[in-house]
């Protein structure tokens, strides 16, 4: 009987070990962000410092990533209302060869967008899956990541967004 009630607790405290050590090492909120953003589609590596002063935000996506789609537009009309406060970079993570017909097929998106070949920016961010978004202060500062998330977080995205532009 004692084992039988110690053995949903164990299991808690197993997946709870679990789940925090899937995220070990991503940064969070209040962590500097880390530098490397891809490379643009002529090799240009891309960079947080490239938009020192502005807030960002990253958001790491795939052309079969539905709601990804749906949010890029949204992104950049966000970045269009911040008046050259806000950067958005749109990381692809697919190949260079899909890279290379998204980026031309999104041209009239005027946000950054680069795709990450050797998985440095994915690895630096605690990608794991996407969508993944990830914004940045005016400070360089990671304000808040947001994994796996749909239209319900619109709000608190738009939130940390403001948060960001805010942080000198």
């Amino acid at each position: 009987m004692r084992l039988r009630s110690l053995f949903p607790r164990t299991c808690a405290a197993l997946l709870l070990s679990v789940s925090t050590l899937a995220w070990a090492g991503a940064p969070a909120a209040g962590d500097m962000a880390p530098d490397d953003l891809g490379m643009t589609l002529s090799g240009k590596p891309v960079h947080v410092k490239d938009y020192a002063g502005k807030a960002v935000v990253i958001s790491f996506w795939a052309s079969w990533c539905k709601y990804c789609l749906k949010e890029l537009p949204i992104l950049f009309n966000i970045q269009k209302a911040a008046k050259g406060n806000l950067q958005v970079v749109a990381i692809n993570t697919e190949d260079d060869e899909i890279f290379q017909k998204l980026s031309r097929a999104m041209r009239t998106l005027e946000i950054g967008m680069s795709y990450d070949p050797d998985e440095t920016a994915r690895a630096a961010y605690g990608v794991n899956g996407i969508p993944h978004l990830v914004v940045i202060g005016r400070d360089g500062k990671i304000v808040e990541v947001f994994r796996g998330y749909g239209e319900s977080s619109l709000t608190p995205i738009v939130a940390a967004i403001n948060k960001a532009l805010a942080a000198q």
